[in-house]
């Protein structure tokens, strides 16, 4: 599977934003070597609501059939008058949207405010979230040509039972949109896309992170780097994804296999520490 990781670096206004990765995308004609099958922005790079702005989803159905495979964005932005913000993953084809994902799992502070009556005071001294964003309901496999894409959005990186489900439900691919922006000169960005190495051994899939600002980075199902684009990095990489139907032990036991794992070391521990005690309890060994 060619997949395109567009990553244009740190630019606030929504229009901008919105114009870099559409001018490293539509580059891809020229340089990528063939079409590819799916484009991927990074997080918020959409921040509009494309309902109210239909121009922003001809502008994404376009780069479509420029790139030959859909455009998967990312919407951070008010939806309608009073449904509230989300984060949404957005897939868009030549025709118009395939499908979206709403994220679940919301980073505390930067994107909600847990018990805000107690805590909301905290929004005056620091950058935590003045309005608390809302949650999505469910995981989506979402359709893209002959392939499946799973997407996450960031934070739900961290979360090793939602690749599993998303690889359970059929996806072929997992990608995790995220910006990372807040921690460009930090160990952060790095850190985070290593994250998404683990959850390819433990899903069995192929997994991408794409930064708007980096790192982006491409794992194969054993966890193995295709693709690694630091900070420093502006432009859109092209990478061969090889795809893989594994059913790994995590696949079938689930989350019953950390428990058995942690069950296991701590009888090996406590085997080990009955042992010293009887050792010590006879004497044990005088050392010269």
């Amino acid at each position: 599977m060619r997949v395109a990781l567009v990553q244009p670096g740190v630019i606030s206004p929504v229009e901008a934003r919105f114009q870099a990765s559409e001018r490293l995308s539509l580059a891809l004609r020229q340089g990528s070597g063939g079409p590819v099958d799916l484009v991927v922005w990074g997080e918020s790079s959409v921040g509009r609501d494309p309902a109210a702005h239909p121009g922003d989803l001809a502008r994404l159905a376009a780069m479509a059939r420029a790139t030959g495979g859909p455009v998967l964005a990312n919407v951070d932005a008010q939806r309608g008058r009073d449904d509230g913000i989300y984060k949404t993953a957005l897939l868009v084809g030549p025709s118009g949207v395939l499908g979206s994902y709403d994220k679940m799992r919301l980073v505390p502070f930067g994107e909600y405010v847990p018990l805000r009556p107690l805590l909301g005071w905290v929004t005056r001294f620091t950058d935590a979230a003045d309005t608390d964003r809302r949650r999505g309901t469910r995981l989506a496999v979402l359709p893209a040509g002959t392939f499946t894409v799973g997407p996450l959005i960031c934070f739900e990186s961290a979360f090793p039972d939602l690749a599993r489900n998303l690889a359970a439900d059929g996806a072929d691919l997992v990608v995790v949109q995220t910006a990372d922006t807040t921690f460009q000169r930090s160990w952060g960005p790095a850190q985070h896309a290593s994250l998404a190495a683990v959850r390819a051994v433990e899903a069995g899939r192929p997994v991408v992170q794409v930064a708007i600002s980096g790192v982006s980075a491409a794992f194969d199902a054993r966890g193995r780097r295709l693709a690694w684009r630091p900070t420093s990095v502006r432009g859109a990489t092209v990478v061969e994804l090889p795809l893989s139907r594994e059913r790994t032990p995590y696949a079938r036991g689930g989350d019953w296999l950390p428990v058995a794992a942690a069950l296991v070391l701590a009888a090996g521990a406590l085997v080990a520490l009955g042992r010293r005690r009887s050792t010590a309890g006879q004497g044990g060994a005088t050392l010269p």
